[in-house]
């Protein structure tokens, strides 16, 4: 797909079946962007009820910060994510999509998910890591 005078290829080998809500791969050429592990707070250091809540801040926190560098989610290659919880993550899966939808658009990066014992900040239930290539 041709974005923003960047080409991104997803990678999908011939006989997979297609992954749904990520790419098994994607190669990208450009300018790099990182983001650190952003949590679910707001710009008070408040965080939301509840873990569907928590990633949808996530994600917008996510935004902002590739926004500084004049990215957005269009540029996104690569996501790790860290859920406190597995199982509340597997139970919110329809809502999660549809938060990650009307935040991020249909772009879906090279994703990992792993679930940790703990975060850094006690209340946060997700980290979210992100990698996005703009033009050179």
């Amino acid at each position: 797909m041709k974005t923003n005078g960047i080409v991104h290829r997803v990678l999908q080998p011939e006989g997979w079946p297609p992954p749904k809500g990520y790419a098994n791969g994607i190669v990208a050429s450009g300018r790099m962007v990182f983001t650190g592990g952003l949590i679910g707070w707001d710009a008070d250091g408040k965080f939301p009820d509840g873990f569907v809540a928590q990633v949808r801040q996530t994600l917008l926190n996510t935004l902002a910060v590739l926004a500084t560098a004049g990215a957005g989610p269009e540029h996104m290659v690569r996501m790790t994510w860290y859920v406190r919880d597995m199982d509340a993550y597997l139970a919110s899966l329809k809502e999660v999509g549809t938060v990650y939808v009307v935040a991020m658009g249909r772009n879906y990066p090279a994703m990992a998910l792993v679930e940790v014992s703990r975060l850094v900040e006690p209340a946060a239930l997700v980290e979210i890591e992100t990698t996005a290539v703009l033009p050179e």
